[in-house]
């Protein structure tokens, strides 16, 4: 059994709501061996109910969606169309990804997606290279510094821990932090 964690902001999760994203949600594991975990995320703000998934499967593959529609039980169903067809379109690849085995490609052949557009070439074009100096700097500072560039992110090196990080500019207004890991 595929371990759910399921988190609601401003609403309650309710047994019949559980119960339905855990069956609808977990779909998804139909295309994997085995899927480490999914994490849901179900936030109602201003009348908009928002479903946010993210699935961990084997080799350091992440799939995530989020839907966002005036409906729960709408959102979750949208949700889980969306990751569906990222599967769908990425097939080639993920089966390449899960060489040994992991990804049920042969489940893609039943499904109402096969029609639609998949990824046959093998590898993602690149139109644009540019290079850039990581300069060392505090989380403050990279904000301002890729506001002053007008863009969405900025990649640094924290100042404290040498690590490369990227701020980014979130959808909602309010900045996030990339770290890597080790």
């Amino acid at each position: 059994m595929t371990e759910f964690t399921i988190r609601g902001k401003n609403i309650e999760i309710t047994p019949p709501l559980r119960e339905y994203v855990e069956k609808r949600v977990g779909k998804v594991t139909k295309y994997f061996e085995k899927v480490e975990g999914i994490n849901v995320l179900l936030t109602v703000t201003k009348g908009q109910h928002v479903v946010e998934v993210t699935v961990e499967v084997p080799n350091g593959v992440l799939l995530r969606g989020e839907e966002s529609t005036t409906d729960m039980y709408t959102s979750i169903d949208l949700v889980v169309e969306k990751l569906e067809r990222q599967i769908h379109k990425q097939k080639t690849k993920l089966a390449k990804r899960f060489r040994g085995g992991g990804f049920k490609s042969e489940v893609i052949e039943e499904s109402k997606f096969h029609s639609e557009q998949t990824d046959e070439s093998e590898e993602y074009p690149v139109v644009k290279t540019k290079r850039f100096s990581v300069k060392p700097m505090d989380v403050q500072e990279a904000i301002m510094q890729m506001n002053l560039l007008n863009h969405n992110f900025f990649v640094f090196r924290d100042a404290e821990t040498e690590e490369i990080c990227v701020v980014y500019k979130r959808n909602d207004g309010a900045y996030g932090l990339l770290e890597s890991g080790k």
